[in-house]
């Protein structure tokens, strides 16, 4: 209301939440997908495949009342006081781990069809030169399928940054810079859904929101600019 305009907190909480939910989603979607493909039976992937469907239709506001629910409390009564902190549980780790859930579902299905279309053959002649399954998975399969892993978390990197009612939910919407995962944050999509309506009568509130709506269309775009870049660069090494 003073005239002062800054995007830099929102910027950072918004990777704060976004850096977290894909650490923790990362390692769990690629293990998940190579035991679905290499190592469990068909039949547990063909049941898996309408749970994971499920799971990515599931209304971001369910994710939201479960991270308030559940999570908030967890975070609050467990992990701060394990760091020495008493908190309420409504921060930026709260927000990753809701945020992880959420989009588990979208880069697991992307990583099961990476790996599905791998040609049997590859597997077939290295198992034939001596190798163990788990040598093929690494230095065969890892390898061929690594541009569509980086698209895969890429995407699920920019919907990630995007998403809006579930994070908003938990993270606690602090306007300062975050320099910690236990403190609260304000990403930029909460930022927006929180204030737009409320701010259209103040010209240059609403022109700071539409610039902040700018600002992550921007970011969402560099990130997919960088990932095309390391796809083609290797591509081109391998």
């Amino acid at each position: 209301m003073s005239g002062q305009f800054g995007m830099y907190p929102f910027i950072i909480s918004s990777l704060w939440v976004t850096v977290i939910a894909l650490l923790l989603a990362g390692p769990v979607c690629l293990l998940s997908a190579i035991h679905l493909t290499q190592y469990a039976r068909p039949i547990v992937l063909r049941i898996m495949h309408p749970v994971i469907d499920i799971l990515a239709g599931i209304p971001s506001v369910i994710f939201g009342v479960w991270g308030v629910l559940a999570i908030v409390p967890f975070v609050g009564d467990h992990i701060g006081p394990l760091f020495g902190k008493s908190i309420t549980g409504y921060s930026i780790l709260s927000g990753g781990l809701v945020l992880a859930v959420m989009i588990i579902p979208f880069i697991l299905n992307i990583l099961i069809e990476v790996f599905r279309t791998i040609p049997e053959e590859l597997t077939e002649v290295t198992l034939s030169l001596g190798a163990t399954h788990w040598m093929v998975i690494k230095h065969v399969l890892l390898r061929k399928a690594f541009p569509g892993i980086i698209s895969a978390f890429s995407l699920g990197l920019s919907r990630a940054f995007g998403e809006t009612i579930a994070v908003l939910m938990v993270v606690g919407n602090v306007t300062r810079i975050p320099t910690g995962a236990l403190q609260p944050g304000y990403p930029l999509p909460a930022l927006i859904a929180n204030n737009y309506g409320e701010m259209l009568s103040i010209p240059r509130y609403d022109s700071a929101l539409m610039l902040a709506a700018l600002v992550l269309l921007v970011i969402v775009i560099l990130f997919n600019i960088i990932s095309r870049w390391l796809i083609f660069r290797v591509e081109r090494n391998t």
